[in-house]
């Protein structure tokens, strides 16, 4: 027996929440750039006699790190992705298999019987051939 026990709609019910949260991280990872650069440019200068920079320090770090932190971004969401792709492709999977046994036991029940060997063991059974009188016999 395998350890596989889905509940197939217990994976739906997860998966559409996850849909949903991920719809919303997608939606604010879109903006991020915007909002960081936003935020750099309302940092403010720091600025002695003549022309301003365009950015100060507090800007450029901001800079710094929305460069540095949007490859983890994007993993985040690439990760959620194939993970709920994974889930999908897992209970699909599942779902097939339990089709594809319940399918072999209908083929083997609708076998036609052997005779043949049906009468070859029903003899053998009343002559005490098999040394199994009595005894329960595994299936």
């Amino acid at each position: 027996m395998s350890g596989w026990d889905i509940d197939v709609s217990g994976v739906q019910g997860v998966l559409s929440k996850t849909g949903e949260v991920a719809g919303k991280l997608e939606t604010q990872a879109s903006s991020y750039s915007d909002h960081m650069e936003s935020a750099a440019s309302s940092a403010g200068t720091i600025a002695g006699g003549g022309e301003a920079p365009e950015m100060g320090l507090v800007g450029a770090a901001l800079a710094e790190f929305a460069m540095k932190t949007q490859d983890d971004l994007m993993f985040v969401g690439a990760r959620a992705g194939k993970s709920m792709t994974g889930a999908v492709d897992a209970v699909k999977a599942y779902n097939q298999g339990d089709l594809d046994m319940a399918a072999a036991a209908q083929r083997e029940a609708l076998k036609a019987p052997d005779l043949a060997a049906l009468k070859a063991q029903a003899q053998n059974n009343a002559a005490g051939g098999n040394g199994s009188h009595g005894q329960q016999v595994p299936m």
